[in-house]
Formats: structure tokens, C-alpha cells, sequence
């Protein structure tokens, strides 16, 4: 994780000398599972042990934050990715503290619902490019609980204070409602938030539209693996999710979970096969998961890659030939977090490509229908905005170039450049180190799966 890497990184190129791709490539730990489960171990009262735990960034920023919230967090001596979480034995947080939250979305909206229960204000700040994502909402709800939020600086940003209600201030139904409209994470923050509270909390979204549900479901099934309860209330024509009830209940996971692959992160990896033509295969891919990765084989059928799972090995092999068809009309709101990586079979399709559902994409790490536009637009490409996504227009090989790709400190934007490179001659990846916040070799990985090692 600390290996030096040069800035800007050559992306390399797919050698035809050497064939198509023919790789098995594994993934690390999924990053939402992993955080998801840190807090619910945390929320608990007795220790869990995590194996196959993400080590990223990300999941760094999430355990240092709860080691500042009194939370013992150990690593295994002999497996970084098994990690033993006990929770404070007084079952209250520790206050009068400052967490730093980095860029992690999940730790920004996940740990105040820790600091709820803290003994004393916690401050939260973060990375400068933090300052940027909307927080509002989250910190909305978690005064409609009794807290205190005190800005430092923009309302709606970090950094903040909150203080957290007197314990006998910690009672009552609640029904909190809130605008989750430009992120899940905040639903997911304030259901974990709901799954301590001690009777019944009733949350509703407000907004007309809701990303990411994939990403909610997933803290609902996170939440009754831990012996929670969550119950979904329907409404509307659409089946729009409005509300959700978690009733009164002790939350603790099993005493041993086991952490899923990143299924997203696995994203770059089986989309080379379509650019670069080969075979990836990806191990331990589930037969069925919460994780919006899920939905990865279904969207890379639509741009040609041929792709099976084998039940008894749970091996994922995509292959693909090195042609890419447009896709037409594309919904990913259900997975925006891939749409970045989609963007670079767009970019290189035979024909045209839209891609809705994804307006909340503007908070994430970075504005990222802007910088996939202007980074697309800097090699050749033409890709327009839309109000909620992107139009891609179709255009000759020949009249993509390399350049300098900026990353805009986003991991998914990396990833989309290197994507690019293995393709178009010339691509220079600014900061690929920004990809540790979730894969924490991706340039090793990389180069091994083009046989590149030695290259690197």
C-alpha cells in the first residue's frame, strides 16, 4: 500500500504481442460491507471478528474513527484483513473528541449516528475536497433525535460539531423526516443510527427521487443480520420507498462475518476484457448479494461481453473481443458508483450511449458527470450532460488521443482513465494513488492482470 507511484502514472497499454487478456483477478473486501459492518460492531456489546475486512483509505478512516469514539479495533498479526471490533463496555461513545473523515462519504454519514450516543460533542472535518459533499440532510435527522449541530464553516459541510442529547433524552417514538435525494448514504446513516435507538423511529424521505437503493437494502439486510429490524413502507403508483419503521431492538452481529469481495471494484477489471479482448475471471463472486456490483454482468451482456458465473467455484468470467456496442438508453440509478467505469466502454462504443439516474453523482467525491465530460472531452471523445447523466455520441478510434487525465482525488475517476489507457496510446494518470481509497494496489493489480509486472 505504500509503494511509490510515479505522477503522473504511464496507463499502459494492452499488449497484442502477448494475445488477449487471459487473467484471474481477485478482489479485495467489499468497502461498503466493510464499513457497514465496523459500525454495526460497534453498535453492539460484544466482539466481532471480521475476516476479509477491506484495508483501504477508506476503511483506515473508518476504524481510526472509531478507535477515536473508544472502539478497540485489532488486527491480526497474521491476516491484516481479520480485524477484532469491541465495542466501549459502557455502551456510550467517547465525546470531546475530533474524528477526521477524510473523503470516505461512509464515514461522514455513518459515524455521527455513533456520535448520537457519545458522552460528550464530537467534532467531524475532513479532507478539503470533503468540504464539497452535502451533509445537511443526515445532520437534519439527527436533530430531529435531540442533537446538537454546530457548523465550522459552510452550513450543510464539514467541518462541524455535534453534540449529542442527554442519555435520558434518548426515548420516545421518533418519526424523523428528511431530503435524501442527493445521496442513500444519508438513509443508511440515520437507519443505523435508528437501529441503537431504544423504541420505535419511523424515517421518511421527502424527496421525489431516491439513488442508490441497492446501497439502502444492503444497510437494511446489514442491520437484521445483526438481529435489527427494518421494515420498508411502499407507496405511490412506482412503489417509491417513503418510510421505514425499525422497532426497538440490541443490534449485534455474529461473532464471526465474512467480508464479501468489492463487486464494484471488480468493475475495471472485467470491463479490460471488452476494451483489451480476453478473458478476466474474478473469484468468490456471489451467487447473490445486497451489493450493487450485483448488477455488473447484466450491464456488461448489454455493451457484448459474453459472461458467466459457475455456481460451484462462484468464478465470474467475462469475455469480451475488443468491440464494444453502444448501449442506447442506460438506467443506473440502481448502481451509480459504476457509472464511471461504464463511461470508458462508452466512450470507445460503436455507437451512441445514454446514461440516466445518476444525477446525485454531482455530490460524490468529485462532480463526477462534470469530470467524466471534461476528461472524456480532453482525449477526443464527445459526451454531453444531461440533467440526470450523460449522452455519448459515438466517434472514430482514430480521433482519440492521449493526454494528462485528471482524477479530481477520485478513485473511480482513476480507474475510468486506466480503463482508457489500455486502449488509446499516450494516457497519463494523474494521482492514481487516490485508488487506495479503496483498492489498495490497483497499479499491481493492474499490471499482473496484462502481464505486466515486470513492466510497472
Amino acid at each position: 500500500m505504500t509503494t511509490a507511484l510515479s505522477d503522473p502514472w504511464p496507463a499502459p497499454l494492452a499488449s497484442t504481442s502477448r494475445g488477449p487478456l487471459d487473467a484471474l483477478v481477485s478482489i479485495p473486501g467489499s468497502k461498503s460491507l466493510s464499513n457497514r459492518y465496523l459500525i454495526l460492531a460497534a453498535l453492539g456489546s460484544q466482539s466481532v471478528v471480521l475476516e476479509g475486512l477491506l484495508r483501504s483509505r477508506d476503511t483506515e478512516l473508518m476504524m481510526s474513527a472509531l478507535r477515536t469514539l473508544g472502539v478497540r479495533c485489532e488486527v491480526d498479526a497474521r491476516e491484516e484483513t481479520t480485524v477484532t471490533v469491541t465495542p466501549p463496555e459502557s455502551g456510550r461513545f467517547t465525546g470531546n473528541v475530533r474524528v477526521d473523515c477524510g473523503l470516505a462519504g461512509t464515514v461522514m454519514r455513518f459515524v455521527p449516528a455513533l456520535a448520537l450516543y457519545a458522552d460528550g460533542p464530537v467534532t467531524f472535518d475532513g479532507d478539503a475536497q470533503a468540504y464539497h459533499r452535502p451533509m445537511a440532510p443526515l445532520l437534519d435527522g439527527l436533530v430531529q433525535l435531540g442533537a446538537r449541530v454546530d457548523w465550522l464553516g459552510e452550513e450543510g459541510f464539514l467541518p462541524f460539531v455535534l453534540t449529542p442529547p442527554e442519555p435520558d433524552e434518548l426515548s420516545g417514538e421518533r418519526h424523523v423526516r428528511v431530503d435524501a435525494s442527493s445521496s442513500s448514504q444519508f438513509i443508511s446513516g440515520l437507519l443505523l443510527a435508528a437501529s441503537r435507538w431504544p423504541h420505535l423511529l419511523r424515517l421518511t424521505h421527502t424527496g421525489e427521487t431516491l439513488p442508490s437503493m441497492p446501497h439502502i437494502r444492503m444497510t437494511m439486510a446489514d442491520i437484521q443480520s445483526a438481529g435489527g429490524q427494518v421494515d420498508l413502507d411502499m407507496t405511490g403508483d412506482t412503489g417509491q420507498p417513503v418510510t421505514w419503521s425499525v422497532p426497538s431492538s440490541s443490534v449485534q452481529l455474529p461473532s464471526h462475518v465474512i467480508v464479501e469481495p468489492d463487486l464494484s471494484n471488480a468493475a475495471p477489471f472485467a470491463c479490460a476484457a471488452l476494451i483489451a479482448g480476453g478473458t478476466v475471471r474474478i473469484p468468490l463472486w456471489p451467487s447473490a448479494s445486497t451489493q450493487p456490483g450485483a448488477l455488473l454482468p447484466d450491464y456488461l451482456r448489454a455493451f457484448g461481453a459474453e459472461v458467466s458465473l459457475d455456481e460451484d467455484t462462484h468464478i465470474l468470467t467475462v469475455q469480451g473481443t475488443g468491440h464494444i456496442r453502444g448501449v442506447g438508453q442506460m438506467d443506473l440509478g440502481p448502481a451509480g458508483e459504476i457509472a464511471p467505469t461504464l463511461a470508458a466502454l462508452a466512450t470507445l462504443a460503436d455507437s451512441d450511449s445514454m446514461f440516466t439516474g445518476i444525477a446525485h453523482l454531482r455530490g460524490h467525491e468529485t462532480d463526477r458527470l462534470a469530470a467524466l465530460s471534461t476528461e472524456i472531452r480532453r482525449i477526443g471523445g464527445s459526451v454531453e450532460e444531461t440533467a440526470d447523466g450523460l449522452r455519448f455520441h459515438a466517434v472514430s478510434r482514430d480521433q482519440l488521443h492521449g493526454a494528462v487525465m485528471e482524477t479530481y482525488a477520485d478513485h473511480r475517476m482513476a480507474t475510468f482513465a486506466a480503463l482508457l489507457g489500455l486502449l488509446i496510446p499516450g494516457i497519463d494518470v494523474v494521482n492514481v494513488a487516490t485508488t487506495r481509497k479503496t483498492i489498495p494496489d490497483f497499479v499491481g493489480m493492474w499490471t499482473a492482470m496484462l502481464g505486466q509486472e515486470n513492466e510497472a
